[in-house]
């Protein structure tokens, strides 16, 4: 079965984004051949049967050369792929669903988030499943919903015994932004006495730079921003730090606190649908073996 995939973007070192990359790599080994379009594309190592195709964010191109694009690979594409896998972006399929149904190609989305709208109800309709990690999701109501599991590289997210985590050492690894509760968390950390310190690794949108001012400004001097971090760099994070804390409320369901997880971290979460994460239940290899037979059913 030949599958294409339409993501945000393909960048091995990229630090949001850069867990599907190790996706891609899973999903080749299940596949007779992945086409990928990515709104951005960057460094990657994949095997030889991945395609990447880039819409050419990268190059500062246009919203109108991303449409061209995007329905020139559609069509120039449309013998090498039987199925399409749209992963978070529901916008995707609202735009080729119908004309992908027409094709007869067997249509599928990935959206975990609390909220939705009307758009997310068409682009559902226009889907043959949609899949999500959390069940407070909106997507979990639809009776074509599939829960999935939240795809950790188990292999690589692990404990480091030769790594010396620093004691009464908390991390918040996140994008800055108010949906994530970064000022909660600010907030609540200011609040703890002794000698407890803090890590925030993240950065915020341009739209939430003032957000961001404002989560600084409150911040005690025990809090080190260091910004974005790679994969690597999380893994080292997780590997030194005694505790991870994550305010994000329910209907998300953040790879992040599995990750602490998988690494042997103590875990302080808002969302009670992670509270006893099992790291195993959300493996990568179990994920590529889930998506296989519902993408080939």
């Amino acid at each position: 079965m030949k599958l294409l995939i339409l993501t945000q973007a393909v960048r091995k070192n990229d630090p949001v984004l850069g867990f599907f990359h190790r996706w891609l790599e899973e999903l080749a080994g299940r596949f007779e051949k992945v086409t990928v379009i990515a709104l951005g594309a960057g460094e990657h190592d994949l095997p030889e049967n991945v395609k990447v195709l880039s819409l050419g964010k990268e190059h500062g191109a246009s919203k109108l050369e991303y449409l061209w694009k995007f329905y020139t690979y559609l069509w120039r594409e449309r013998r090498e792929y039987d199925a399409v896998f749209v992963h978070m972006n529901q916008e995707y399929v609202l735009l080729a669903g119908c004309l992908w149904r027409l094709m007869g190609k067997r249509v599928y989305l990935w959206r975990n988030h609390a909220k939705g709208s009307l758009a997310t109800r068409l682009a559902v309709a226009l889907a043959h499943k949609v899949f999500y990690t959390s069940p407070s999701s909106y997507t979990a109501r639809f009776r074509k919903a599939v829960r999935m599991p939240a795809g950790i590289d188990t292999d690589f997210f692990k404990p480091d015994p030769a790594a010396v985590r620093k004691p009464h050492s908390i991390l918040f690894l996140g994008r800055i932004s108010s949906v994530k509760r970064v000022l909660e968390f600010v907030e609540w950390f200011n609040a703890l006495g002794g000698d407890y310190t803090a890590t925030v690794a993240g950065e915020a949108l341009p739209k939430d730079k003032e957000y961001e001012a404002l989560v600084r400004s409150k911040a005690s001097p025990r809090i080190t921003f260091i910004g974005a971090v790679t994969q690597d760099e999380a893994l080292r994070l997780y590997q030194t730090h005694e505790t991870y804390v994550n305010k994000t409320p329910a209907g998300s369901f953040d790879k992040t606190i599995v990750e602490a997880a998988a690494c042997g971290m103590k875990l302080m979460v808002d969302n009670p649908d992670a509270e006893n994460v099992n790291p195993a239940e959300h493996s990568l290899k179990l994920l590529g073996e889930r998506l296989a037979r519902e993408l080939s059913s």
